[in-house]
């Protein structure tokens, strides 16, 4: 199994980057996928969910609004389109897959994780 998180990069404040998460190895249509995210000293932090039908996506409280999570089953592929880019957004993003829609947003419960990839917002 594996998630390739990939899209990062340096953006100004209020600028805008998509993530991609690739997964191979599993069936990613039946999986949860969530989008976390972790800044230097500070706990990895659960941004986005979406269920494998659609139907529910979660968001955390200070990215609503500003980005959005979706998958294309076809391309075994998730995307989290970020907007309105603040500094505080600065982390490394990582792609994770859960078999249950309950484990996401917390990273404890996901089953697979990908390698990070990293986002700073400066000017």
């Amino acid at each position: 199994v594996q998630l390739q998180a990939s899209g990062g990069g340096l953006v100004q404040p209020g600028g805008s980057l998509r993530l991609s998460c690739a997964a191979s190895g599993l069936t990613s249509n039946y999986y949860v996928i969530g989008w976390f995210r972790q800044a230097p000293g500070k706990e990895r932090e659960g941004v986005s969910c979406i269920s494998s039908s659609d139907s529910r996506l979660y968001y955390e409280d200070s990215v609503k609004g500003r980005f959005t999570v979706s998958r294309d089953n076809a391309k075994n592929t998730v995307y989290l389109q970020m907007n309105s880019l603040k500094p505080e957004d600065t982390a490394v993003y990582y792609c994770a897959a859960a078999s249950d829609w309950s484990r996401c947003p917390y990273y404890y419960g996901m089953d697979y994780w990908g390698k990070g990839t990293q986002v700073t917002v400066s000017s």
